[in-house]
């Protein structure tokens, strides 16, 4: 049995989301700058070197990406030779988000009662938290500082074996299509397909963080991914929704198990920051 302290547990939470708001990923980078080789509207261009220039930017100055700093979604792997000692696991954590939250001055954007009073709770936590246990002692995690322009824009549709691949690649082409200009083009679509309506949801949004050219390891998948990003971006949205052929960077499809009687779908939209950051204890 491997002991970690909590107090690592904040600490790599901590760097991490200050990493994931100050630096886009090599694979984003990358792909805005193929992107801009690609793009066919001049007014396209111009975005999407305003927005390279301001990735830059914020790595060199150690600046927010965007202003919204998002909420803090966490997907967590702990082995289960790993033992937690001296302190709490949530509560490890919510430290790690408040003091990177606090010393990155970004900006805090929870609020504690969602319809009522609405009072931000000023360390931009509680974090939300998806953990699951695998062998081993490592303690890998994930962050997601998900912003609420594209989040907004989620869609689930619970369809059924009828409506087959089309009727998927139809959905997630129209939640798209209805999102516009709002998640701040050129995003990558996340897309869960399968388990339960929730469970969709979840690994939607994990899929975001998948890195950008790497496809589904099921090839009628893959070839879904490459056949809906081919028709998201004849949508004609373009870059920061002012037109153009780069809508979205990426479609990353994953699937589960369902029910015989169901198949849940479910999108969720990440902006062009694609803010996220792994690491291990």
């Amino acid at each position: 049995m491997r002991k970690i302290e909590a107090r690592e547990i904040s600490e790599k939470v901590k760097n991490l989301f200050l990493e994931a708001n100050f630096n886009i990923g090599k694979d984003v980078l990358e792909a805005l700058e193929k992107a801009l080789e690609k793009e066919e509207s001049k007014v396209g261009k111009d975005a999407l070197k305003m927005i390279i220039d301001n990735n830059r930017l914020a790595s060199t100055e150690k600046l927010a990406i965007c202003q919204d700093t998002g909420l803090a979604v966490l997907f967590i792997e702990v082995g289960q030779e790993a033992c937690i000692i001296n302190g709490n696991y949530v509560e490890a954590i919510n430290k790690g988000v408040e003091a990177a939250y606090q010393e990155g001055y970004l900006r805090k954007s929870v609020v504690d009662d969602p319809v009522f009073d609405r009072k931000n709770t000023k360390t931009n936590t509680p974090a939300f938290i998806y953990t699951d246990i695998i062998p081993g002692d490592r303690i890998k995690i994930t962050v997601l500082p998900k912003g609420f322009g594209s989040e907004n824009m989620s869609g689930l549709a619970m369809l059924t074996a009828a409506h087959g691949a089309k009727g998927i690649m139809d959905f997630i082409v129209d939640t798209v299509r209805k999102a516009g200009p709002n998640p701040c083009p050129p995003t990558i679509v996340g897309v869960g397909i399968g388990g339960t309506a929730d469970k969709a949801m979840v690994i939607a949004k994990k899929a975001t963080a998948r890195p950008i050219g790497e496809y589904n390891a099921n090839p009628k998948y893959a070839q879904m991914e490459k056949e809906t990003l081919e028709r998201i971006n004849k949508l004609g949205i373009g870059p920061a929704g002012l037109g153009g052929n780069t809508t979205s960077l990426a479609v990353h499809i994953d699937y589960l198990p369902t029910h015989i009687a169901g198949m849940p779908v479910a999108v969720n939209i990440c902006c062009h920051a694609a803010r996220h950051a792994s690491g291990e204890i």
